[in-house]
């Protein structure tokens, strides 16, 4: 359904509180990763094909998409900043997360170019996207065809993750271009990781926790090499708001400063 997008992503920085730059490096991080060939290993194939089939049938026949966010980044186990605010999605491929606490800031990607806002800076920092049928976006998958299998390399069930809640089921996603992906089978049960969390070494994994009767997204936590995590708890799920097509355009507002980012030297390119 129309283009996809893939963002570009900055090089990860040492967070500080006050570093602007840091924390867009890491909700671009957030904001990366997610879903292509579904492989099927070590759990019934029919039970998890159903869970992530049912998954995909909640948001795919919906334009718009809007919810309440509880974002929580992590270095190392420690948390390192916590936010909250409403996301909004529009097919194809566009994104606005107001975040309103601790204070209020503006993520958005109006299918070419992500923008970051922080009003109280006056500032807003531009990466620019490009289209793609490449999906790393977990969140964006949401302003996609809403198809998992552009993404994961492999799902599994996360047998090692204890849902938050007994009508709710946990999925470990391996993100496809990994490296167990580059250089091994994703249907391979070596792949998988053995003990503790599903971190994968420094392979990105995604975890996904769905209903199990309404395959409603409650939570979704990206974990990447160097002990990084952000988790997002969402909540008020709402299917077909009446969500304007101007609130995915980005008016620089007067006075403001535009800061430029672009992908690092050898980072590979978007497609």
């Amino acid at each position: 359904m129309g283009a996809a997008v893939e963002i570009a992503i900055l090089q990860p920085m040492t967070f500080s509180s006050d570093s602007r730059a840091s924390w867009l490096a890491a909700i671009l991080l957030a904001v990366r990763a997610l879903v292509p060939a579904l492989g099927l290993g070590g759990t019934p194939p029919d039970q998890l094909s159903q869970y992530v089939r049912l998954f995909e049938a909640r948001y795919r026949a919906a334009r718009t998409l809007q919810a309440t966010f509880f974002e929580e980044y992590k270095d190392n186990g420690q948390t390192v900043r916590t936010e909250a605010g409403t996301a909004y999605f529009r097919r194809p491929g566009k994104m606005r997360w107001e975040y309103e606490s601790p204070e209020k800031n503006i993520f958005l990607v109006d299918g070419k170019t992500a923008w970051f806002y922080v009003p109280g800076d006056h500032t807003v920092m531009r990466v620019p996207a490009k289209e793609s049928s490449d999906w790393r976006t977990p969140l964006a998958l949401l302003a996609g065809e809403m198809k998992v299998s552009r993404v994961c390399a492999r799902v599994d069930f996360a047998d090692k993750e204890k849902p938050e809640d007994e009508a709710t089921v946990v999925l470990r996603c391996r993100v496809r271009g990994a490296a167990s992906d580059r250089g091994t089978s994703v249907t391979n049960d070596a792949a998988a990781p053995k003990g503790g969390h599903d971190d994968g070494g420094h392979d990105d994994i995604v975890l996904f926790e769905i209903g199990r009767q309404t395959g409603e997204l409650s939570r979704l936590v990206i974990r990447q090499g160097g002990g990084v995590q952000v988790e997002f708890r969402f909540a008020k799920w709402q299917m077909n708001p009446p969500v304007p097509e101007a609130m995915f355009h980005f008016q620089v507002p007067v006075g403001v400063a535009i800061v430029n980012g672009e992908l690092p030297a050898g980072e590979p390119g978007v497609k």
